[in-house]
């Protein structure tokens, strides 16, 4: 298996909620056959239905809403950015889990929920700087 994700797919309780959500944080996205999809650098960010989702998986659906092991991440190239887009977030719907604070491990991060409950890390983290194109590169941390 090549070291690579494509697709992320977050399954959601509504359809048209979701993509709203998603729109009113400046993303732009596509609806084909009850799904949405979004360009997101070089991966797409998919909403479908969440028992659909399940099921296309092999999984039973479960209960909405709780933590599933995962937090997406959205690193920016400022403090002032995670503040503004935790308020974004707000506005749009979200749920800011977190407030933004300088972490133990030195960096400036917040975390929110979509309507859905997916977590979300809104990070400043200078150890892991953006390109021009928002393209980040996980760096040699084994480095001297």
């Amino acid at each position: 298996m090549e070291q690579r994700i494509t697709l992320i797919t977050l399954g959601v309780t509504g359809l048209a909620r979701a993509k709203a959500f998603y729109e009113a944080l400046g993303w732009r996205g596509q609806e084909v056959q009850d799904t949405v999809f979004f360009q997101a650098g070089g991966l797409g960010v998919v909403l479908w239905g969440r028992d659909e989702l399940a099921r296309d998986s092999g999984l039973e659906p479960g209960t909405p809403g709780g933590f599933g092991g995962i937090v997406l991440a959205h690193n920016v190239r400022s403090d002032a950015e995670v503040d503004e887009l935790l308020a974004t977030v707000e506005r749009a719907g979200g749920t800011v889990t977190k407030p933004a604070v300088l972490n133990d491990i030195g960096f400036y991060s917040g975390a929110f929920t979509d309507p859905d409950g997916h977590a979300w890390e809104v990070a400043h983290n200078p150890g892991l700087p953006l390109a021009e194109d928002g393209t980040v590169t996980v760096p040699d941390f084994g480095a001297a």
